[in-house]
């Protein structure tokens, strides 16, 4: 039964990157649609619009985060992907700059609440030793909607579209959120915790929560202020302040970027999608085998300290030769990206994990709420740096050193994190609540 609940995680966190990237993938379209007529503002002003999407995120995942500890995962789960579903659709009526970044934002909010649920889906529904692979396949799910979207969104919005001139880019958003409440129906059907599920065996019941020191937690409640004062919250909150842009950056900036350096279009359905297709079916890989190499480690007999460390170190050292980019061509250089966006996911399936490996149960949501709220910061922070840093470079008549200065902050970031991290959680011991 727990994975079965891990495939409901899973498909949710696909919708969920379905929906958020969209908006890049039909980014050349709504060049025209939102009147951007100045070329040197398209790249300044689609990082506003962007930048909206990750501050309410950042808002909304310590609300969530938060709110889901309290109403518990079924309900806090549905209403953040009421707000998600609705939010996705009414992209669909926008018709400016303004009205995508007011529909970006309730889009944030709705968003923020997956991983802080998910997260703490896994808590109470796997023991420690399997947490990491089970975080590491819905997680991979990030990476499967990636890669269905450059698929399904250029295909839908010509397919439906009367004339091939003007595509009917609102399907895009419209189908996504039909998929969002879609899955709501199937969440609301099968999901109960563990100890309400009559279909549960007693055995899979006792294996769930055989760690020692989960038998022995405390019921006392955990005020979220008192979580900032734990040293394995500082940990978890600069893992993700650190790292999470880099994702972001690949997520809303990669289609532009295949766009300006080798002229990749999207009405080239097969030379847009399928760059996109194999970097995301690499970070598919690095995500399941990122959570199955520090579970396997802890299974033959690591440490969680150590296994969790030591999968993180090879990730970050795997994104270090992306600063060869720009000396390549297009298909190397797809394998590069390739490379480095599977090992962050490796690194995002270890680093999640780490908050289930330092807190109990009960306070889970809330610290990951906190880290994904600093992984958004972060993200809000990068955004509006690779705006202002590719729009004066666009200015000067020659983008491309701009690119090659955001992917050289991205390969030195893993390694920044991971010492901080070791530094806050030298032995990652639980937290004493």
């Amino acid at each position: 039964m727990r994975w079965v609940v891990c495939a409901l995680l899973f498909f949710a966190t696909t919708v969920n990157y379905m929906d958020r990237q969209v908006i890049s993938i039909l980014k050349p379209v709504l060049e025209t649609e939102l009147h951007w007529s100045n070329p040197q503002a398209i790249e300044q002003e689609y990082s506003y619009i962007v930048m909206a999407f990750t501050l309410a995120y950042a808002f909304g995942v310590l609300l969530f985060g938060w709110f889901i500890d309290k109403v518990g995962t079924k309900i806090g789960y549905a209403i953040s992907i009421v707000i998600w579903g609705l939010s996705s659709v009414s992209h669909a009526f926008a018709r400016s700059s303004v009205g995508f970044g007011v529909a970006r934002v309730g889009l944030g909010l709705g968003e923020s609440g997956n991983f802080p649920a998910a997260i703490k889906t896994v808590a109470e529904w796997f023991p420690k030793r399997e947490r990491a692979l089970a975080t590491g396949i819905f997680n991979s799910g990030a990476n499967v909607g990636a890669l269905l979207a450059p698929i399904v969104i250029p295909w839908a919005i010509y397919a439906f579209a009367a004339d091939p001139k003007h595509p009917y880019w609102q399907i895009g958003f419209l189908l996504t959120g039909t998929l969002d409440l879609l899955w709501l129906a199937f969440w609301l059907g099968i999901y109960q915790k563990p100890a309400h599920k009559k279909s549960l065996s007693r055995a899979e019941y006792d294996y769930i929560h055989s760690d020692v020191e989960e038998q022995q937690a405390t019921k006392e409640k955990i005020r979220w202020g008192q979580l900032l004062t734990y040293r394995q919250t500082w940990a978890f909150f600069f893992g993700k302040f650190l790292t999470d842009f880099v994702w972001w950056f690949y997520l809303f900036w990669l289609p532009s970027y295949l766009k300006d350096k080798y002229h990749v279009d999207i009405k080239d359905l097969a030379n847009f999608a399928l760059p996109l297709i194999i970097i995301y079916s690499f970070t598919t890989v690095g995500s399941i085998g990122g959570g199955w190499l520090s579970s396997r480690l802890i299974q033959i007999g690591w440490s969680v300290n150590r296994a969790r460390k030591t999968a993180m170190f090879a990730f970050a050292l795997a994104v270090v030769p992306i600063t060869a980019v720009k000396y390549v061509s297009l298909w190397p250089a797809v394998i590069l990206i390739g490379i480095a966006a599977a090992a962050h996911q490796g690194w995002s399936a270890n680093i999640f994990t780490t908050a289930s490996d330092m807190f109990p149960k009960k306070a889970v949501a809330s610290v990951t709420g906190i880290g994904a709220m600093a992984g958004a910061v972060g993200g809000l922070l990068f955004q509006y740096l690779t705006g202002l840093m590719l729009a004066s470079y666009k200015a000067s008549g020659d983008i491309q050193p701009g690119y090659s200065i955001l992917f050289g902050i991205c390969a030195s970031a893993y390694l920044t994190a991971l010492l901080l991290f070791h530094w806050f959680a030298p032995k990652m011991s639980p937290a004493k609540i």
